[in-house]
């Protein structure tokens, strides 16, 4: 069988362009013991990934030259050498960016399509949101008393973790970059949000959070940050999951001018990477399907059409095109 795939041909210089991927049409074997055939359905398209093109290891193994990306997906299973899984079965996990693919069985994950749409498992009960319930329930320390700010508040995890602050009793202020991003955070419940394009950070903070920002959620860093800082109350907390406006710098930038604050507000400023929290996942699957049956939870969704299309849809990611989880439709799935 003939697969076509997208590989990374030469390592960005800032943002990623097009000329950076290539594709081409290779033949895939079939499966041995322990593998199965797929289709792909759903690609997931994320931010770490400009860290793995870069060539640097990080917290996980960067992309080779002339190799397929690779990342989080949903597929079908057409043909199978494992018991685990038959043919039909619709599995999670992390796949080369292809049409086709013969993968060890022994990392997916079965999933229903009667409990949620399949591309809900990329984003709103995927990695994404278990980013969001780590990052505040572990990471954050979240109480109910808090005031929360949420920087991306419009993207897939900064609209669930503010969701989730939500319903679990905070007050939660959302920042984004235009007015249909804006109208989006509203929409979901938070509290407040603003334009960080028309108002700084800082001041907007000033005025929504008068007492100051109890748990700050920051998937943004540099201005972000600082503006955060600024406007902590006492013995505040930072949980650091991104910092996406530093990823495409071709020169590091200056980091907060302000970090004296830290010390006089005694604030906490904690990082962390959701693989290393598994232990929650099951928790966070229990309350997510249930704050997604019962309405509490919303998401959206931006998709590209076509395995093409994938390239495109990472840049526009950096670009700031998505509102929500931003998605690839491979193909449709099959009966």
């Amino acid at each position: 069988m003939k697969t076509t795939e997208i590989v990374l041909r030469k390592r960005p210089d800032g943002l990623p362009t097009a000329g950076d991927f290539g594709l081409r049409e290779i033949e895939l074997g079939v499966p041995a013991v322990g593998e199965v055939l797929v289709r792909l359905l759903w690609l997931s398209v994320d931010p770490y990934m400009r860290g793995r093109m870069s060539g640097l290891r990080t917290y996980v193994a960067p992309f080779q030259l002339d190799e397929p990306i690779a990342g989080a997906g949903v597929a079908q299973v057409l043909e199978s050498m494992d018991p685990a899984v038959v043919p039909g079965d619709f599995v999670l996990g992390n796949f080369r960016w292809r049409q086709f693919d013969v993968t060890s069985a022994a990392h997916l994950k079965r999933i229903d399509p009667d409990q949620a749409p399949l591309s809900a498992h990329l984003g709103v009960l995927g990695m994404p949101g278990f980013t969001a319930f780590v990052g505040l329930k572990r990471i954050g320390d979240l109480k109910p008393s808090d005031t929360v700010y949420i920087s991306a508040a419009a993207g897939a995890v900064g609209s669930f973790a503010g969701q989730i602050a939500k319903i679990l009793g905070a007050k939660v202020i959302g920042s984004a970059s235009s007015h249909e991003k804006v109208r989006s955070v509203v929409d979901k419940g938070f509290d407040a949000a603003f334009s960080y394009r028309e108002r700084s950070v800082s001041n907007a903070l000033k005025e929504l959070a008068p007492e100051g920002v109890d748990l700050y959620f920051d998937n943004v860093g540099g201005e972000h940050l600082q503006g955060a800082i600024s406007n902590m109350a006492n013995f505040g907390r930072i949980v650091m999951c991104g910092a996406i406006s530093q990823y495409n710098l071709t020169s590091p930038a200056p980091g907060p001018s302000n970090l004296s604050l830290v010390i006089s507000r005694r604030l906490t400023i904690r990082g962390f990477i959701v693989s290393d929290h598994s232990d929650m996942q099951d928790s966070f699957m229990a309350e997510a399907a249930d704050w997604l049956s019962s309405g509490k939870l919303k998401y959206d969704e931006t998709v590209r059409e076509g395995l093409e299309s994938a390239p495109g849809a990472l840049i526009e990611l950096f670009e700031g095109a998505n509102v929500g989880k931003m998605l690839v439709r491979v193909a449709p799935p099959e009966g």
